[in-house]
């Protein structure tokens, strides 16, 4: 069974993109809620409830897409392989806000953008316009500025820019549509996943299945909905809203990052960050430039 929706109107397409990607930028006050829990179990329980809607949501709306996909074996090996990509940068997400590395996490994913750039010119032969091929310079600048200055290399950053770029990487020109595609993603994770959560529960006293607290259980099966739901809303504006505007949009996410990091958490941004953060940041306005001129990379012959 699946269902048609009335196409949206491009103001109703930028209320849901701006919906998903404040939502995504307030994600740390979500994971910082949910204490007592090894990052990793935190992973396990995002990765089982995700699962769960997202099949309940495609069972009712859009089953056969589901099954189709299902039924492909190279197709079902690729999201196999990108479900354990977005796994790997749901983990470091989780782990960079339980363990006080917002700011990190932000400045990784202004710099997925130009991660994206990159792996397009490495992987897919894509030649970039000028004004990216300096985007991409400033943004290893701002990197080995801050590793070499601050004594510490941006792990989490580039982990979380990697992830998230090899995991567009792999779904790119695949032509998916997103519900039905992540759900198969985490349902091959799901028994991994699930297996990890048993185990620990019977190893250890201190990692039940679920904590006790009626309130940290709750959070961990929301954290379900708390991924569908956005994707969900990304998915209805990616209908509707060009790539260029969403461009603009995606830096609503790490910007809420940063200021939740800053001003709630109380995290450290001295003048290291701040300068690799300004390298990164003049890194975006020339690649947003080089978008705005038309300057789109162009596939190899």
């Amino acid at each position: 069974m699946s269902f048609n929706y009335k196409e949206l109107s491009y103001n109703q397409g930028l209320v849901y993109a701006l919906a998903c990607y404040v939502a995504w930028g307030l994600f740390p006050v979500f994971w910082k809620a949910i204490t007592g829990v090894p990052a990793v179990n935190v992973l396990a329980h995002r990765i089982v409830w995700s699962f769960v809607f997202l099949f309940g949501w495609v069972f009712f709306m859009n089953r056969q897409t589901f099954v189709s996909y299902v039924k492909q074996p190279r197709l079902l090996f690729r999201l196999g392989l990108a479900g354990f990509v977005i796994s790997a940068n749901w983990g470091m997400y989780i782990y960079a806000v339980t363990s006080n590395h917002i700011v990190e996490a932000g400045l990784g994913y202004y710099i997925n953008p130009l991660v994206n750039v990159f792996f397009g010119y490495i992987f897919l032969k894509e030649r970039l316009a000028p004004m990216q091929k300096m985007a991409v310079v400033l943004a290893l600048i701002g990197v080995m500025y801050f590793t070499i200055s601050y004594g510490k290399f941006p792990w989490i950053s580039l982990i979380l820019a990697t992830t998230f770029g090899l995991y567009g990487l792999l779904k790119k020109k695949a032509n998916l549509e997103s519900m039905p595609a992540l759900t198969v993603e985490t349902m091959m994770v799901f028994p991994f996943a699930l297996a990890f959560l048993f185990y620990t529960a019977e190893s250890s006293v201190a990692t039940p299945f679920f904590p006790s607290s009626a309130l940290t259980g709750s959070l961990l099966i929301a954290s379900g909905l708390v991924t569908a739901i956005p994707l969900f809303w990304f998915g209805k504006s990616a209908q509707v809203i060009p790539l260029s505007t969403m461009g603009f949009i995606q830096y609503v996410s790490p910007t809420l990052q940063l200021l939740l990091g800053i001003f709630v958490y109380g995290e450290t941004f001295d003048i290291e960050y701040l300068i690799c953060f300004a390298f990164v940041w003049t890194g975006l306005v020339f690649y947003t430039i080089s978008i705005l001129k038309g300057k789109k990379v162009t596939i190899a012959e």
